[in-house]
């Protein structure tokens, strides 16, 4: 084996498996399927032929020969937010208030669930233009049936058929790209069509006004309650000592099957960083009003879905069916069913996102899932490191791109600037991003890692 890509899992083993994160990622060849994985994703008995990293010059070393390779990683994000901040920071002082960091938040959650759904989509090279309208059609749904004595469904049934329906649009969607073969772009650019077009008709059908107003205040807190400073600290701690925890035991279980892990010094090092940024996340919102209760569900399904995606076998075979879909399917998988269930997900988490959306706005209207919310959910994703070529990128991704769309939008707010503007800029911002993986792509295959 030789060292590779920093991307995501890529064999085809069973079941789950007690993943071994850290350390440089591997080109591996497992049941036929040759793909760029990261070692956490390897079965146990697969090893790097690299030696085991013993401190952390030779981490470090490591770590710079991937970058050098093309394989930038979040670098390019976490230098881009810093930019980003200090420019807007620069223009206009209220960037940096507490108001306005919540608002950040709470623009952030609705989006960042949405383009989680477009990041598996996207791991498989395919493309789900409908995301946006399948959202209105969610949140729309579901105030539908909150409506008082009409028919008044309770807020939680209200919820889960909304998300049943979402899921099902995914799953006929799915039907005609796999049994049908006819391209997710044609599919779902339709399926823009027919949702928007679904969505005018119930909210007109029900409203003279063209609004529908969310009446239950259970599902209006969804996006607009916030924790008590207790409980924010609670969950800061709690999720800092269980990402030490979890990268304690992964090292660990490295060491004891011979495969390189991250040096204590690392570990101990990135386990403080995230404790100095958590904490400050979690202050800076307390000023305010507190974090977000739409937050905490971001967070929960972030670390959901990455689990799924990096610790079980359907997430291994989402990453080889995007890196090579006939290698995949020689090697015993079934493509067609992961491309199912895949647009299954998108059209999930894309109600979920409208869900979220209508219950922010308190309401639902015709122009539900207008605007430029599919631009901004793909670019979220493709931003935040997903490529569009398929089999390269992270959940997390959703969340680092959604935080550079939000951030931006947020400052040419605060600026007034006119809609044109904040188009341009943003189409550009995406387009470098598609650049940066064109060009690191290219430098990979020239260092035959791909």
């Amino acid at each position: 084996m030789s060292t590779g890509q920093s991307t995501g899992p890529g064999g085809t083993g069973t079941g789950t498996e007690d993943s071994l994160p850290a350390g440089a990622p591997t080109v591996a060849d497992i049941g036929g399927v040759t793909a760029a994985v990261p070692e956490e994703a390897l079965p146990a008995g697969l090893e790097p032929e690299d030696a085991p990293i013993g401190s952390v010059r030779e981490y470090m070393g490591r770590w710079w020969q991937r970058v050098r390779a093309g394989d930038l990683g979040s670098l390019p994000i976490v230098l881009g937010l810093i930019v980003i901040a200090i420019v807007f920071g620069s223009l206009d002082d209220t960037f940096y208030t507490e108001r306005n960091f919540t608002n950040l938040l709470l623009q952030m959650a609705p989006l960042a669930t949405i383009a989680i759904g477009v990041v598996f989509v996207l791991l498989l090279g395919e493309i789900d233009l409908s995301v946006a309208y399948v959202s209105a059609v969610g949140g729309v749904s579901m105030t539908m049936l909150l409506r008082p004595d009409d028919p008044g469904w309770p807020w939680w049934l209200a919820v889960l058929t909304a998300l049943v329906i979402t899921t099902v649009i995914g799953l006929v969607q799915g039907l005609i790209v796999t049994k049908a073969g006819v391209p997710s772009f044609v599919v779902t650019l339709a399926g823009l069509l027919i949702w928007n077009g679904v969505t005018l008709l119930l909210v007109t059908r029900y409203s003279t006004s063209g609004t529908i107003r969310i009446q239950d205040s259970t599902v209006r807190g969804i996006a607009n309650n916030f924790l008590d400073d207790f409980w924010g600290w609670t969950v800061g701690v709690v999720a800092v000592i269980a990402y030490a925890l979890s990268q304690i035991r992964t090292a660990r279980t490295r060491r004891l099957r011979g495969l390189d892990s991250k040096p204590a010094l690392v570990i101990g090092a990135q386990v403080v960083g995230l404790a100095v940024v958590t904490g400050a996340v979690i202050s800076y919102a307390n000023r305010d009003r507190g974090v977000p209760i739409s937050g905490l569900i971001l967070l929960t399904l972030l670390v959901f879905w990455t689990f799924v995606a990096s610790r079980l076998r359907f997430g291994r075979h989402v990453y080889a069916v995007g890196g090579n879909a006939e290698a995949a399917r020689r090697a015993g998988i079934n493509v067609d069913r992961i491309k199912l269930m895949v647009f299954m997900i998108s059209g999930f988490m894309a109600g979920l996102g409208g869900v979220m959306y209508a219950s922010r706005l308190r309401s639902v209207a015709t122009g539900t899932g207008g605007g430029n919310l599919l631009l901004n959910a793909i670019a979220a994703a493709v931003i935040g490191g997903t490529s569009l070529f398929g089999g390269t990128g992270r959940v997390v991704s959703a969340l680092l791109g959604t935080l550079v769309i939000a951030s931006i939008a947020n400052g040419m707010g605060l600026l007034n600037l006119e809609q044109a503007v904040q188009f341009i800029i943003t189409g550009l911002v995406l387009l470098a991003a598609v650049l940066l993986d064109a060009v690191s792509k290219h430098r990979r295959a020239a260092r035959g890692l791909t």
